[in-house]
């Protein structure tokens, strides 16, 4: 444990707000202490194998059963708006920081879907949203039953209070919320960020085959809250995403008020200054498979529905090799952001706060800039600092939105122009 937090990533943790809270010995007693009620949070199947059933015990002062029906919610119309419905051509796409995003908003309605790879009954694929929050969530929570949440703050520093506990997440952290978990987001001032919505499998630490025991991210580096709970009646607002549209119910009592609870499924926060990053030291670029935080798997072994991948600080020394990534084509697809500094692969027009796309087959790789000084650079070892860019990789193509389509660069192929022509002998 440090301070406000357990450490570790899908371990099973028992923690308690009030002495006595936690029932010991059996899971669900027929009454709880001081009258809680205990409620089970499964976030994979009944009978799914003993290493990757996860579900958490709560204990809580009201069931979440209690509140009247859902009516649709008009309050976020750029979250969750559907994909567009006519053919969707291959070009790649990138955009700047959006300067349309909503502002005096906090974070649920401040979300803005770009983009989707399946619908969420699907139970598979992944959407991208950006977010801008400039005041608190007071007296209302958020639960996404579509998908776990993965808050990869850009600017401004996230106070997320879930059921279970506080999570306090700056730029160069992320957030992991599962599937259902209910929560609200405090800020100071304007914070913007992205937000994977990941509808497939949990998302998990990958396997690290030849790697051996060490390397990427280590589990003792995620950080999960301890309880903490809120004792507050009168009005509250619950909003919920659920079959791709959100929803809300009025509540008489705050649902943060889970007083102890027990298990491994639970939110947890992450530091990507800790990724113990793995590169080649001779020569050939390897794949950015390497540089995967989180991996979300499909029915086909090897092919992730969904992949969290970072780039982060880190040195080149291979010999012989072309240093940026190299020109690609790939069956899986590229969402990718930036939180701050420079991407290697692009000289400009990829700003932090800025997307880009490159769905499966789409031909890209570095700018022209950027491939002539990397074919001339003095092959000593670098280290490339002051960075820190993502991707979320799925093997099912996305699907931009509307506002997406819309708000996209005009000219990002341009970049890839006026590249000379190999001269045979």
């Amino acid at each position: 444990m440090t301070g406000d937090y357990m450490t570790g990533f899908g371990g099973h943790f028992e923690t308690e707000a009030v002495d006595g809270a936690l029932p010991k010995g059996r899971n669900s007693p027929q009454r709880p202490a001081f009258g809680l009620y205990a409620e089970q949070l499964s976030g994979t199947a009944f009978t799914a194998p003993r290493h990757e059933n996860r579900r958490s015990w709560l204990y809580r002062m009201r069931p979440t059963a209690d509140h009247p029906p859902f009516r649709r919610y008009e309050g976020a119309p750029m979250f969750a708006p559907g994909t567009v419905k006519e053919a969707v051509p291959p070009n790649r796409l990138r955009w700047d920081p959006p300067e349309h995003l909503p502002g005096g908003t906090d974070f649920v309605d401040g979300l803005v879907t770009m983009m989707a790879s399946r619908p969420p009954h699907d139970l598979n694929g992944v959407a991208i949203h950006l977010y801008r929050a400039t005041r608190s969530m007071e007296r209302r929570v958020f639960a996404n039953s579509d998908g776990e949440l993965l808050i990869i703050p850009q600017s401004g520093t996230l106070r997320i209070f879930s059921e279970m506990g506080r999570l306090q997440v700056a730029p160069g952290w992320i957030a992991l919320i599962p599937r259902g978990v209910r929560f609200k987001v405090e800020v100071d001032g304007d914070s913007r960020g992205y937000v994977a919505e990941n509808h497939g499998a949990m998302f998990r630490l990958p396997e690290l085959g030849p790697i051996g025991s060490n390397g990427l991210a280590n589990a003792r580096d995620f950080e999960v809250p301890v309880a903490a709970f809120e004792d507050v009646d009168g009005d509250n607002e619950l909003v919920q995403k659920y079959m791709g549209s959100t929803w809300t119910t009025a509540l008489d009592h705050s649902p943060l008020d889970v007083v102890a609870w027990h298990g491994n499924l639970a939110p947890c926060r992450y530091e990507l200054a800790r990724f113990n990053t793995i590169g080649s030291i001779s020569f050939d670029h390897p794949d950015p498979s390497i540089f995967t935080v989180l991996t979300s798997p499909s029915e086909t072994l090897g092919r992730p529905n969904a992949d969290f991948v970072i780039f982060p600080p880190r040195w080149m020394v291979g010999e012989d090799t072309f240093r940026p990534p190299w020109f690609h084509r790939n069956v899986m697809s590229e969402a990718m952001g930036l939180i701050h500094g420079e991407y290697d692969a692009k000289a400009d027009g990829f700003a932090p706060g800025g997307l880009s796309l490159h769905n499966l087959m789409s031909g890209h790789g570095p700018d022209v800039d950027s491939w002539k000084k990397a074919s001339g650079a003095e092959l000593k070892p670098v280290k490339i600092e002051g960075t820190m860019a993502f991707m979320v990789e799925s093997c099912w193509p996305y699907v931009p939105t509307r506002f997406a389509l819309d708000h996209a660069q005009q000219d990002y192929d341009q970049a890839w122009r006026d590249f000379p022509k190999a001269k045979l002998p």
